[in-house]
């Protein structure tokens, strides 16, 4: 049984269909790659299994309990953690601080949330700088501390909302290697990228959207030779 289930899952904005009866299914300890261009519905589809969004129709079960409706709060207490395509840290908070808002999620005492937050900090790489402000730290930085927040929830299942966005090569492979060591930890990942030269490697399967609609699924290489794919997305110069 898959981890993560949506089933036939519709939302629609008065009358924009911005997801239509879309299936997917994300089963325990892979790592699914979910990509189409700008407005396929990627965030929206995120938002609504994290609660933030209600289904117009459709379904999602989470280890095999129906967490269709749940609030957002219910949702990450059930194990479903996410990050943003907007990056934003609490600027007047330090490092630790910030990912401390995260731990409190499952250690309500603050010795406890500390503790939790800084083994944190030391799997992300974050740990030298857990002093400075949310202000003063770079973009990428930024994306660590709120990869940091979301995994001090305690996650079964992570949700990336393009961390990859913005980085420069180096800070690029680094955040690959960290997608694997989460994964390695036992969290299994649902990531949204544009970076085509990171998710191919990196992901076990591959699930392409546009314009709402699901296209197309299938191993990274597999997709990467579909024609409605590289006609919908990838384009000819990535195909070759």
């Amino acid at each position: 049984m898959a981890l993560l289930e949506v089933n036939q899952l519709t939302k629609k904005f008065g009358g924009l269909l911005a997801n239509d009866r879309i299936d997917m299914a994300v089963h325990e300890g892979e790592i699914l790659g979910l990509i189409g261009p700008n407005g396929a519905g990627k965030t929206t589809l995120f938002n609504c299994v994290a609660g933030h969004y209600r289904v117009t129709s459709g379904s999602i079960h989470f280890a095999g309990k129906n967490i269709t409706g749940w609030a957002p709060e219910r949702v990450c207490l059930e194990g479903i953690a996410r990050t943003w395509q907007i990056v934003q840290a609490f600027r007047g908070m330090t490092v630790l601080e910030n990912v401390m808002v995260g731990s409190f999620c499952r250690a309500p005492r603050t010795a406890d949330a500390r503790r939790e937050a800084l083994k944190v900090l030391e799997f992300t790489g974050l740990a030298e700088k857990r002093d400075y402000l949310g202000a003063n730290v770079t973009i990428a930085d930024k994306k660590r501390i709120e990869l940091s927040r979301a995994l001090a929830t305690r996650p079964t299942l992570i949700m990336l909302d393009e961390v990859m966005a913005g980085l420069n090569p180096t800070e690029t492979a680094q955040a690959v290697e960290l997608v694997r060591a989460i994964r390695n930890k036992g969290i299994t990942v649902l990531m949204v990228e544009h970076v085509m030269e990171c998710i191919m490697p990196v992901a076990d399967r591959i699930i392409v959207l546009n314009y709402g609609c699901k296209i197309a699924e299938d191993t990274p290489t597999v997709v990467c030779q579909n024609k409605e794919v590289i006609d919908a997305y990838l384009g000819e110069k990535y195909h070759a």
